[in-house]
């Protein structure tokens, strides 16, 4: 199977591609911000350098895509893999989530609890709040 655009039109769209500040993180971070938690971002002395950093509760969030990071769930579509080149890609995918393994153990072997969302969970705002609010327990009120 070939690709549906150009070679040089999917590189473009390739190198447009960034780590950071992407809709799914932004959509959290937001959410996160007004549910009233303050958190760090970034951070690169920690493995993986997690998107949201919660430093007083231990806790980390990454926001990863659901193609990037193959998202596990059978029933998101955002994760299948690329039928063209696939050498390639599952290569490049496998790397990626081996990365994101050993991110997360060596974080939860520091004591960091760790909380991965999804791409596609971040389309619903309300399953979101639960899940934030479950997994990083009440906001602190500061006066």
């Amino acid at each position: 199977m070939t690709d549906k655009i150009s070679m040089e039109a999917r590189s473009a769209n390739m190198r447009a591609i960034h780590s950071k500040n992407m809709k799914p993180e932004m959509i959290v971070r937001k959410l996160v911000h007004r549910l009233g938690y303050r958190f760090r971002l970034h951070r690169k002395d920690l493995p993986g350098k997690p998107d949201l950093v919660f430093p007083g509760r231990h806790t980390v969030i990454f926001v990863h895509g659901c193609f990037w990071h193959q998202h596990p769930n059978p029933v998101c579509k955002d994760a299948r893999p690329p039928k063209s080149n696939t050498e390639y890609w599952n290569s490049k995918l496998a790397r990626n989530q081996d990365r994101d393994a050993k991110n997360i153990a060596s974080l939860a072997a520091q004591g960091w609890r760790v909380l991965v969302i999804w791409e596609c969970q971040t389309k619903d705002e309300m399953f979101l709040a639960r899940t934030l609010v479950s997994f990083l327990g009440q906001p602190r009120t500061h006066i």
